[in-house]
């Protein structure tokens, strides 16, 4: 049974701030095989202008697919979350993501498509600072698998 369209539009409560350490970026850098010295270096972040260690452009996803877990598992929607794939990411940053930052992110669902039996569902993840200026939009993709098929 296709998603309800009249859930797009819908935003969930923002998450509790989650605390950026300079070991999580580390950590995800190694993770990547990203060696930029900003992720490592907070003297080489600082030559760059940045106050401390930024984080790669996709350490973020861990925080916004994390908040999406709301709208994946909220009853109402009816997603069936053992038939879905991660389709599609992408970030549209204000500023990158730095230690020390505390995030929240607010998920909205921006659009549900039905395409050859499967559901097609684009999260938005707006992530904002605890000053509420905004750091990241992430756009998740998640495609819900028809029936049937393997």
């Amino acid at each position: 049974m296709p998603l309800d369209q009249s859930f797009v539009g819908r935003s969930y409560p923002p998450t509790e701030p989650y605390e950026v350490g300079r070991e999580k970026i580390r950590e995800f850098a190694e993770a990547v095989g990203d060696t930029h010295p900003a992720y490592r270096d907070q003297e080489a972040a600082k030559a760059l202008g940045h106050p401390d260690v930024i984080a790669p452009p996709t350490f973020v996803f861990s925080i916004t697919f994390r908040a999406a877990g709301q709208v994946v598992e909220d009853p109402q929607l009816g997603l069936d979350y053992t038939r879905v794939v991660h389709g599609d990411q992408r970030f549209v940053y204000t500023r990158p993501v730095r230690a020390g930052d505390r995030l929240q992110v607010t998920s909205t669902i921006e659009t549900i498509k039905s395409l050859a039996g499967n559901d097609i569902l684009d999260i938005r993840g707006e992530v904002h600072d605890e000053a509420g200026e905004h750091v990241v939009t992430a756009w998740t993709k998640l495609v819900a698998r028809a029936a049937g098929e393997g």
